[in-house]
């Protein structure tokens, strides 16, 4: 999260949301400016890849297959990626409530923590209170249909 912390600003991207599985990881990005998302992705993986290949006197890649992306074109469906990508420890079984997940930012959201990987200005545009958003992100084992709605945007 440190790489994330370093290219964010020198690329223009803000994290909306994200969370760090065991076996997998989800990253909700708005590019703010002219440089593409792929700098981004590639600056950050790269960096990270050599770190651990140094730290770990290995080489060759970590990842299986390149990183995947799709374009969000529709707001609410956006607000329930948020949902997913927050709710997904819960979901795997890994945590109770997402708050006890530290890899993500969602307790950044609801604000039991101060961590910068986030954008106040998008958060508070969707919704007026943390609770709203606790309630919301509480609600998603009720809503199937939201999920099928938004499946052509995840990859698990």
């Amino acid at each position: 999260m440190r790489l994330v912390k370093r290219y964010v600003q020198p690329c223009e991207v803000s994290v909306i949301a994200y969370c760090l599985m065991p076996n997998h990881y989800h990253f909700l990005l708005r590019q703010d400016g002219e440089t593409p998302l792929s700098k981004f992705i590639n600056l950050l993986f790269n960096a990270y890849v050599q770190a651990v290949n140094r730290q770990q006197k290995r080489s060759g890649t970590l990842f299986e297959g390149r990183y995947r992306m799709a374009i969000v074109d529709d707001w609410g469906q956006l607000i329930h990626l948020c949902r997913y990508i927050h709710y997904n420890p819960v979901k795997a079984g890994m945590v109770k409530f997402p708050q006890e997940w530290p890899y993500s930012n969602y307790a950044d959201w609801i604000g039991l923590r101060s961590g910068t990987l986030k954008d106040e200005h998008f958060i508070h545009d969707h919704f007026s209170s943390a609770e709203d958003y606790i309630n919301f992100v509480m609600e998603y084992g009720k809503e199937t249909e939201d999920t099928r709605k938004i499946g052509k945007y995840l990859f698990d």
